[in-house]
């Protein structure tokens, strides 16, 4: 899908980086929409394989479908933000470091070293980006695919990131920091993955019981 974003012209290739951070960050996209250059401590150049960091402070979110966890016009209840000033620092794959600064070199910054902004300028609206998205999703998915609610929104990219950290073994704890979640939401939507989890915590316990035995 960050292909098919990338292939769709001129303002696909500037938001590619801009959907990036919502898959290989799992940021929500007002929080996508905010990050600044400031916001990044990269590693060097000269170790392409070492992890990033970025502080992710600031959300504005819009409201539609494409803006919320639950996917619905408005966030639920248990998912209000954090307090306006607090602060997550979120670790910066590799792959994303070199996103960042492959950005950077061909489009710069905007004001007060905003990453992305809006094809004619100004900040990105959730029209815009979920225009693309919808464009990318048509082009690449089966007309049969095309009717199921696969990569529907281009939410469903922090979903995807915040599944392939659990599924990868991720304490749900942290999971749930680096998301900006309560524990109590990373379980309420993320039940079935957490409880496959459990079943292989539950193997490495008993083969721990049975080495004491």
């Amino acid at each position: 899908m960050l292909g098919a974003v990338a292939a769709q012209g001129p303002r696909g290739e500037h938001l590619e980086a801009f959907y990036g951070a919502v898959y290989y960050l799992a940021t929500r996209p007002g929080e996508a929409a905010t990050l600044r250059e400031s916001d990044f401590v990269l590693p060097p150049e000269s170790e392409p394989e070492a992890w990033g960091e970025v502080l992710v402070s600031e959300s504005h979110p819009e409201v539609g479908s494409g803006w919320t966890d639950s996917g619905k016009s408005h966030d639920e209840r248990g998912l209000k933000h954090p307090a306006r000033k607090a602060v997550r620092a979120v670790p910066v794959p590799p792959v994303y470091v070199r996103m960042v600064r492959s950005h950077i070199a061909r489009f710069g910054v905007g004001p007060g070293g905003r990453l992305f902004r809006a094809a004619r300028g100004g900040r990105i609206a959730s029209t815009e980006y979920s225009e693309v998205w919808s464009e990318a999703r048509t082009a690449v998915l089966s007309e049969q695919e095309l009717k199921t609610a696969l990569a529907e929104v281009p939410y469903s990219l922090r979903h995807a990131a915040i599944s392939l950290w659990i599924k990868s073994g991720m304490d749900p704890v942290e999971a749930a920091y680096r998301a900006g979640h309560s524990l109590a939401v990373l379980y309420r939507f993320y039940a079935k993955l957490l409880k496959g989890g459990s079943a292989a915590a539950n193997l490495l316990v008993e083969q721990g019981l049975r080495a004491d035995e």
